[in-house]
């Protein structure tokens, strides 16, 4: 090595399976393959090396069938069910993408060919600006659903325009809906502890256990999923913090680990689940029951308060957190967000602004004899 110069460590490197490569800073496996000179280079989304050849396998297929089509349609003859087909090759193919995702967006395949009356044999080179448009205008559905429709017909066209059928995307003209922010109809803090009691009460098989989840959800902000899949081990009581993986195979909604300190009430509620259940093994999960709707509806109802679902019980905690002075871009990484607090920010910005009018009731400009009572 010459004199003023340092080794670097290399970022990539090789492994025993051929086109499979390993991001050395973060440990992650690319899929590296070249498909008709065309050198492809994709993240498989993770680190373990059965689970990669798995999706390599099928990121390969998928690809060398997407050639394959690209050549096909390049005499500019393509309908929507051959893009579609593409669409889903690629849909399907994407290890980035987690299961319910490709579910939806097949079922909102399903919906854009219900709405759109013979567009499965319509010629991708006379579809126009003025029909997409028309479609937008007919097709009634909420917010969301709307946007992620028009998401998919704008990937769909994308392809005739990458296979050189069409120049343009008309899609690209319909304007998507605004999606209001539900207000939040969450129980005080009051409130919260007799539902939690009602729960216990009912006294049926699983009634303790239920009421043991509504408490976890409540008090570290999990996603149902996620707290489905914290075991003993995950619980660190030295350090007071709790390690979230999410599923054993598609990990969390982000595919990112995080840890979410105990606050008091977590701590708590493990040490006493624990001390009951001593003899069970670091790889038990901590949860007896993977849901409670049921039990949360019911005692809702007995309390006469609007009713709550599993996602409000992270909403409650994000809540409470902020309500007790833990700024909104702690709590959004302790809820596992990755836009540094903007999701959290719209919807729980509401509280900063009320606790900053509570706030501004102290600030005075009176002096201290104005407000001190007169010495007789």
């Amino acid at each position: 090595m010459k004199e003023g110069k340092s080794e670097s460590m290399p970022l990539w490197q090789k492994t025993p399976v051929s086109n499979l490569v390993r991001y050395v800073p973060s440990g992650m496996l690319f899929a590296r393959v070249r498909v008709k000179g065309k050198l492809i280079r994709r993240s498989l989304k993770t680190k373990g090396l059965s689970v990669a050849k798995l999706r390599l396998a099928d990121l390969e297929k998928a690809e060398r069938q997407l050639a394959e089509h690209a050549t096909a349609y390049s005499d500019g003859k393509m309908i929507i069910m051959d893009a579609l087909v593409i669409y889903r090759q690629r849909l399907h193919g994407d290890a980035s993408l987690k299961p319910r995702t490709k579910a939806h967006r097949e079922e909102r395949i399903s919906a854009l060919l219900k709405t759109w009356s013979g567009l499965e044999k319509t010629d991708l080179r006379k579809i126009t600006k003025q029909d997409c448009l028309a479609w937008a205008a007919s097709y009634s559905t909420s917010a969301v659903n709307f946007n992620k429709t028009v998401q998919t017909l704008r990937a769909v066209l994308e392809i005739a325009v990458e296979a050189g059928v069409r120049y343009d995307n008309p899609a690209r003209f319909i304007k998507t809906m605004k999606v209001r922010q539900k207000p939040l109809q969450l129980p005080s803090r009051a409130k919260f502890h007799e539902l939690v009691q009602s729960v216990r009460k009912v006294n049926r098989r699983f009634s303790n256990d239920a009421a043991d989840l509504i408490e976890f959800l409540a008090y570290g902000g999990y996603r149902k999923s996620e707290a489905g899949n914290i075991r003993w081990s995950d619980c660190d009581f030295e350090r007071g913090e709790v390690l979230v993986r999410g599923d054993d195979e598609t990990g969390t909604k982000n595919w990112t680990v995080r840890t979410v300190p105990m606050i008091p009430e977590m701590r708590r509620l493990l040490e006493r689940l624990r001390a009951e259940r001593p003899t069970e093994s670091p790889g038990t999960k901590v949860m007896r029951v993977s849901e409670c709707n049921g039990s949360l509806a019911n005692a809702c109802r007995r309390l006469g308060i609007s009713r709550i679902t599993h996602h409000d019980l992270r909403h409650l905690f994000a809540t409470t957190c902020i309500e007790s002075g833990v700024d909104i871009p702690t709590v959004s990484r302790w809820l596992g967000h990755k836009d540094g607090g903007a999701l959290a920010m719209k919807v729980y910005g509401h509280l900063r602004d009320q606790h900053s009018a509570n706030m501004a009731q102290r600030v005075s400009f009176e002096t201290a004899s104005q407000t001190s009572p007169a010495v007789l």
